[in-house]
């Protein structure tokens, strides 16, 4: 299943149209501010994370949904599921993640979007435990995080960056 439903969005794969919103959304400081180092990502960057984003659907059969309100079919940002290459340490492991536009905050789409996805993970015991990881400080997350019930692992640093994160899991049956 690569679309789901909520009560006020569709999460489904990306389209051609989804470049310029989503380049909206990267170039904007404040919604990057907790991704990565913190930079923002220009349109040709987020073109390129586009295409990575749907070469991980084709390969692992999950990947970062385009997340789109169902009254208007405006894109608000992503969520969905990825390898958390960046964190070694946290590997085996499927990362729930999400980025909104500004406009979209405040609303609980993000908390709506992620338990979809979280639905969608767990549905899937083929995939290997869930995580979360959050920037220390990056508050906003964490509420989603805490709405979904995931509870905290550990904190630690991400090697690339230096930067605190903290780890949620989803526990398996086996813990």
């Amino acid at each position: 299943m690569t679309r789901i439903e909520t009560e006020r969005l569709v999460l489904r794969r990306w389209r051609a149209e989804d470049l310029a919103p989503m380049a909206a959304v990267n170039s904007d400081p404040e919604v990057m501010r907790w991704i990565g180092d913190g930079s923002v990502r220009t349109e040709r960057q987020t073109a390129e994370s586009i295409a990575a984003w749907e070469r991980e659907w084709e390969a692992e059969g999950f990947g970062l949904f385009a997340v789109e309100l169902r009254e208007t079919g405006e894109l608000a940002g992503f969520t969905g599921l990825s390898v958390p290459c960046f964190l070694p340490e946290a590997l085996p492991a499927v990362e729930i993640g999400w980025r909104l536009g500004r406009p979209f905050w405040g609303r609980g789409l993000a908390t709506e979007a992620a338990r979809a996805v979280l639905d969608f993970g767990r549905a899937r015991p083929e995939l290997p435990r869930i995580v979360s990881v959050v920037q220390t400080g990056n508050r906003a997350s964490e509420r989603v995080v805490h709405k979904l019930g995931i509870p905290l692992e550990r904190e630690t640093v991400v090697p690339s960056s230096g930067r605190r994160v903290r780890v949620y899991a989803v526990p398996t049956a086996e813990e």
